[in-house]
């Protein structure tokens, strides 16, 4: 898939009241020109994911893949405030000429959807055949077929929620305090800031995306007679440092508030309300041990939208099983995929 960026010249204001003059985006797309008429598939990242979903995705995005970038017009956008390419608080702000870090405006999931729309607009697409995401992905995807009801014929939730729960949101501060934690983070002198306690903030998020029979699968001691069990614990460590050493932690403070926002019912008069206003076809995947978004929820949600039907992946990986399930999820979604094209 090819890169872009993308200058919006104009004010862009923040739902919780910021504004800033002009923002800066990036996307990746299938390496040709939009061509009206094209099956659309937009694909939301997830929270430390970026633009391109063959990076992150390459199971399932690719040529030859489920996702083909040949076969339809693919889009992918870096979320606002994500600190792949697009505008956010490592940015440099052109009134002091140093990074925003606190001074960025707190943003939302519907601020991320608002960005994206540019996206689709400055395309000149008119209609998404298919938008999907999971996790927070999924919480963009809800907003977006909620946004712009008429602009999306069909819509995949996986893994995600139609609202934070408050199991969730203590996990998203227990990784904010740990930031926190780290003097260098509310120092903000330089971007290296908070690496330490990004690194703890990862630990403390995988533990929220997987589960007991997991991590006793993958992270089991190799002898019987081990005098201290490392081996989780070398786990733990590898992937906070793998995440510090590719992401921003003010970035990440951030968009972990900007998960507290979700709600499709704020403002709408609640979420049963909010719902009812989709008109795309929807489909809600859940995962059968996701404590973060369990099925029950997913069940509910689907109920609450007038054309939606309700698929669940079975995994012992917890909510990463939408990462590594990928064949349980592809016998699912190819049926969905194949119609787009026959519709046309």
């Amino acid at each position: 898939m090819q890169k872009h960026e993308l200058t919006i010249n104009e004010p862009f204001r923040f739902e919780a009241g910021g504004v800033l003059d002009s923002i800066h985006l990036v996307y990746h797309s299938s390496e040709r020109e939009y061509k009206p008429g094209e099956t659309v598939v937009w694909i939301c990242h997830a929270l430390t994911g970026n633009s391109n979903p063959e990076d992150w995705w390459p199971q399932m995005v690719g040529r030859g893949k489920l996702f083909d970038p040949d076969r339809y017009y693919i889009v992918c956008v870096s979320m606002i405030g994500s600190p792949y390419g697009a505008t956010c608080p490592a940015s440099v702000n052109p009134k002091t000429g140093k990074p925003f870090y606190f001074d960025f405006p707190d943003f939302t999931v519907r601020d991320i959807v608002s960005a994206n729309i540019l996206v689709r607009k400055h395309l000149g697409i008119g209609t998404i055949d298919l938008m999907l995401g999971p996790s927070v992905g999924g919480f963009q995807t809800l907003e977006w077929a909620i946004m712009e009801p008429d602009v999306i014929r069909n819509a995949v939730f996986l893994a995600t929620a139609n609202r934070v729960n408050p199991f969730m949101t203590a996990f998203n501060e227990s990784q904010r305090m740990a930031l926190e934690a780290d003097p260098s983070f509310r120092e903000a002198r330089s971007l290296e800031g908070g690496r330490d306690g990004l690194r703890c903030a990862r630990s403390i998020a995988l533990i929220s995306y997987r589960t007991y029979d997991g991590y006793n699968k993958t992270q089991e001691e190799p002898e019987v007679d081990t005098l201290f069990a490392d081996r989780a614990g070398s786990y733990q460590r590898y992937q906070g440092k793998k995440l510090s050493d590719r992401f921003d932690a003010y970035c990440y403070w951030y968009l972990t508030r900007a998960l507290d926002s979700q709600n499709v019912g704020r403002g709408r008069g609640g979420v049963e309300k909010a719902l009812s206003r989709i008109k795309a076809h929807c489909m809600m995947i859940s995962i059968d041990s996701d404590v973060l978004f369990p099925p029950k929820h997913g069940k509910a949600t689907a109920k609450a939208i007038q054309d939606a039907e309700y698929r669940e992946l079975s995994s012992i990986f917890g909510h990463d099983g939408f990462l590594i399930e990928y064949e349980q999820l592809g016998n699912i979604l190819k049926p969905l995929l194949n119609s787009l094209t026959e519709k046309k």
